[in-house]
């Protein structure tokens, strides 16, 4: 199994989001998550654990 980029899935969220003019609070309150969850996916922060 490949592992995943954080960095590369961090800036298509961001590139993402900007393209649609949201901020990270916005994006955040549609997926139930905070604005400070978005910044940490965004800067590959935060990783997931594998099952």
């Amino acid at each position: 199994m490949e592992s995943l980029d954080h960095e590369k899935i961090g800036h298509f969220i961001s590139e993402m989001r900007k393209a649609k003019n949201m901020t990270q609070k916005e994006l955040g309150d549609q997926l139930f998550v905070s604005d400070k969850t978005i910044s940490k996916w965004e800067n590959g922060v935060s990783q997931t654990k594998g099952y």
